[in-house]
């Protein structure tokens, strides 16, 4: 069974194979975009070139991008605990393309690699698609050939991307995956709960929309893809929540040990060692890459998670005699350094950071007991 890192590492070693540039993860905090509290997707570094306004050295990459969702348009924070498949930290795997290969060799690559190098089993997989998008409908029905019975056309809320109400714009078909009658759920793609969960999704650049709403053909169309590799390590190790795959197990392990409570036997317990693990991966990537808490922008986002994290910290009986997150960062880096080596070297300063916004004096009171800053 794959470990994460050797997912990562493979995803990035197929592309690689196919002629991509192999590009490192970008800060978490936007260099050239305003707009963006943090890098919340794999193309964020690319805009620049999706957009015409820079040129690389190359016409196709890869990547495996830090992305954090806790502030913005896009903000799954108080979903985390609650799903098995959100998070506020986390990993993007994409393969991008600008203006070489476009549809038929995108979705190629995507169904190559999840059914012969990850081999996940073709029966369980579903596609959506675009409801005007012809000519992805037709590569995935007569090329991959997909049942018509798993191919669905959806609108444009499910499947139509763009990246503002004006610019680059597109189609997009996701890989959805069937994770069985178990897990609560709707049957089908875009239903209710977890049963079939998006796995990766294929955007098809290929417009512009301007200030009146009106799609112009690009002259260079180009792909974007994202996947998450908190769920594909979760689905190839055949887990029905991410928090069970070796990405946050050793991390719940650390806080169950600390709060003498085993994962597994409690259903509230269970959601705040769920909740706690996430958060700690988000501060500590946050931290080692210079944020503090702070009260206003993505300063105020790192002392949101980390009181919240402190919240629940306490629903396990930790925290009551003192700071406690700051030892659980430990973990998280020994579990993350390899790829990701700035860790090791913020080792000290994510500690003293999270320890000194855990004192009482910070918090208004006994640790944990602070504000509370938004529900959940």
């Amino acid at each position: 069974m794959p470990t994460a890192n050797e997912l990562r590492q493979g995803f990035l070693d197929y592309f690689k194979g196919h002629g991509h540039a192999i590009v490192p993860s970008s800060s978490l905090i936007p260099q050239a975009d305003p707009t963006l509290l943090f890098t919340n997707a794999g193309m964020v570094q690319f805009k620049g070139v999706f957009l015409g306004e820079e040129r690389r050295a190359y016409t196709r990459a890869a990547s495996s991008q830090k992305c954090i969702r806790a502030g913005g348009k896009h903000n799954d924070l108080e979903n985390v605990g609650h799903t098995g498949r959100h998070h506020t930290f986390f990993e993007m795997l994409g393969n991008f393309s600008f203006g070489d290969y476009f549809k038929e060799e995108a979705i190629h690559f995507a169904w190559e690699y999840l059914t012969r190098v990850v081999h996940l089993s073709p029966e369980r997989l579903w596609v959506t698609v675009y409801k005007e998008d012809d000519e992805a409908y037709t590569v995935w029905e007569k090329k991959v050939k997909i049942p018509a019975a798993r191919l669905v056309k959806c609108g444009e809320a499910d499947n139509f991307w763009q990246m503002a109400d004006t610019g680059p714009c597109g189609p997009c078909s996701e890989i959805h995956y069937d994770q069985g009658p178990g897990v609560p759920g709707d049957p089908f793609p875009n239903g209710e709960g977890d049963r079939v969960m998006e796995l990766w999704n294929l955007v098809f650049m290929q417009y512009h929309r301007d200030e009146k709403g009106t799609l112009h053909p690009l002259p260079r169309p180009s792909i974007d893809t994202g996947m998450g590799l908190e769920r594909l390590a979760a689905v190839v190790q055949g887990k029905t929540s991410n928090y069970d795959s070796d990405l946050f197990q050793p991390i719940i392990r650390a806080i169950g040990e600390m709060a003498r409570k085993r994962y597994g036997a409690s259903a509230d317990d269970d959601r705040a060692m769920r909740v706690i693990a996430d958060h700690l991966r988000a501060i500590t990537f946050m931290i080692a890459e210079g944020l503090l808490p702070s009260n206003e922008g993505r300063g105020y986002v790192l002392r949101r998670i980390l009181r919240r994290a402190a919240r629940y910290g306490r629903l396990l009986g930790l925290g009551l005699d003192g700071p406690f997150l700051h030892r659980l960062t430990a973990p998280v880096i020994d579990l993350m350094k390899g790829p990701y080596p700035e860790l090791e070297r913020a080792r000290t300063t994510i500690d003293r950071v999270t320890k000194a916004e855990e004192v009482p004096s910070r918090l208004g009171g006994r640790f944990g007991e602070g504000p509370r800053v938004g529900a959940g």
